[in-house]
């Protein structure tokens, strides 16, 4: 599967607002909905918190989406 790098300027973005730049769910409140019927990969661990912190270099496999690494600006 490709990989896509999500770059951010801050220290961390949330599972859930990758969610939904990426598209993936057309707003914020349906990150918990989408996370409890989907089992979204962080670092090879499923993970159903939409407030999960992703830093740099954490990899992120959305089923039937694309496995997204986070990089820092």
């Amino acid at each position: 599967m490709e990989e896509k790098s999500i770059l951010i300027d801050s220290p961390f973005i949330t599972l859930g607002q990758l969610l939904k730049e990426e598209g993936i769910i057309p707003t914020g409140g349906a990150a918990k909905w989408f996370l409890k019927e989907n089992t979204v990969l962080v670092n090879d661990e499923p993970d159903d918190r939409r407030g999960r912190k992703l830093y740099p270099e954490d990899k992120i496999l959305v089923p039937d989406h694309q496995l997204f690494v986070i990089k820092s600006k």
